[in-house]
């Protein structure tokens, strides 16, 4: 027979429980909202830097579309001139003609003439539309590789 002791193996004492330290609560939310506020003004000073390099590059797009627009207008007007004062020099010469032979010669003349000048005129306009596309692009797509070099670097 075996003896039953009264007494339970294992007695079970008061028991103790974590108890909630409210200070260091209060201290892990400012830690908590400290670095909060840092991101939050580090994220404002990149959106604010980086909203200064569109506005300048902006502005600068402008100004560089401006100058090309005026050098391509004035570059049309003279165009327009040179092909206004051969049209007079050529019916001033109309107007003296004698003979039909002379008409002919010179209706070939001043076809050939303007063939030319509109060749000539053509590639001057196509160079400077060319040169315009390019001033006005590049400071679009310095913006464009900063932002994406930027981006592939985060």
């Amino acid at each position: 027979m075996s003896k039953v002791s009264s007494k339970p193996a294992l007695e079970a004492g008061p028991q103790e429980y974590p108890s909630f330290d409210a200070s260091k609560t209060v201290d892990q939310f400012r830690v908590l909202s400290e670095k909060s506020v840092e991101q939050s003004r580090e994220a404002y000073a990149k959106l604010k830097a980086g909203a200064e390099d569109v506005q300048k590059t902006i502005e600068t797009t402008f100004e560089t579309a401006k100058t090309a627009g005026a050098d391509l207008s004035l570059k049309a007007i003279a165009a327009f001139r040179a092909n206004a004062e051969a049209d007079f020099s050529h019916l001033e010469a109309l107007v003296g003609v004698k003979s039909l032979s002379e008409w002919i010669e010179l209706q070939t003349s001043y076809l050939r003439k303007r063939m030319e000048m509109a060749v000539q005129q053509t590639k001057e306009l196509q160079g400077a539309g060319s040169k315009a596309a390019e001033e006005i692009s590049k400071p679009v797509k310095g913006a464009f590789e900063k932002a994406f070099k930027g981006i592939k670097a985060a």
